[in-house]
């Protein structure tokens, strides 16, 4: 009786291990619950990496490799070459296609030295555009010239202009010197009056510049009379006044032909 009272029995055994049992199984089901999760591998998106963004990404040619890069065009250059007129003065130069249209004003009231000097004639060189920057189709063009003498210019100072009704023509025929080295008759040309933002000017009836007139802006119009075989009076209007010009020895001009040549 007193061994049962102090000693465990065997159920008391048994009840205790199933408790510390069940302490252990608790203990380490907490244990797996409170031991942080596994950290996850890096995204795509969150690990380093060495691509570039779209923006930063190098532009790929389309060209594929081992084809060579296109080459540009050459050039176009027309050697032009004249003698010029035995007359001291400034040149002015045109180029002209088949249809006799001035298509670029190669030179305008330039001196001799603006040109370079050949052996035996004067040398200049045309690429091949119009006066708008652009390429001109091949074909056969002309270069033609004058080469203007030392006019003579006067202020008359302001004028009354001839009524509108009366107006004179939009030019006047102007004979120039025969041209010795062409053996030409003795030439007439169309005298025009022009005028653009920097001034008026002498031009010829196809619109190639000869000789500067005055550097009057916002000119509305202008017109030219007919003094005598050597002189000719020019208006000018710019809305505000009317000034009128004269100009003498109009006569000492001559025409010049570089001929005929062929863009390629």
């Amino acid at each position: 009786m007193l061994e049962s009272r102090i000693g465990p029995s065997r159920t008391g055994i048994n009840c205790g291990l199933r408790i510390a049992a069940s302490w252990i199984a608790m203990a380490v089901i907490a244990a797996a619950q409170e031991s942080p999760a596994p950290t996850p591998s890096p995204t795509s998106e969150e690990s380093p990496s060495l691509s570039l963004t779209p923006e930063e990404s190098p532009s790929v040619s389309p060209t594929p490799e081992g084809s060579p890069s296109p080459s540009a065009a050459p050039p176009r250059r027309v050697r032009i070459s004249f003698v010029p007129p035995p007359l001291e003065g400034t040149i002015s130069l045109g180029i002209y296609d088949e249809n006799g249209t001035l298509v670029r004003v190669l030179h305008q009231q330039a001196e001799l030295n603006e040109l370079t000097i050949g052996p035996d004639a004067l040398v200049t060189q045309w690429d091949g555009k119009n006066d708008d920057d652009e390429d001109l189709p091949a074909g056969k063009y002309r270069a033609n010239g004058y080469l203007v003498g030392h006019l003579r210019v006067e202020d008359i100072g302001e004028a009354t202009p001839p009524p509108v009704e009366s107006e004179p023509p939009a030019s006047v025929k102007v004979r120039l010197m025969p041209n010795p080295l062409a053996n030409d008759k003795r030439s007439i040309i169309d005298l025009v009056v022009g005028f653009d933002s920097d001034g008026s000017y002498l031009k010829t009836r196809d619109d190639l510049p000869l000789f500067m007139l005055s550097d009057t802006p916002n000119l509305i119009r202008a017109f030219i009379t007919k003094r005598s075989e050597k002189s000719v009076d020019v208006w000018q209007d710019n809305g505000a006044s009317v000034r009128q010009f004269r100009i003498s020895n109009v006569d000492k001009m001559m025409a010049f032909d570089c001929g005929e040549f062929e863009l390629k």
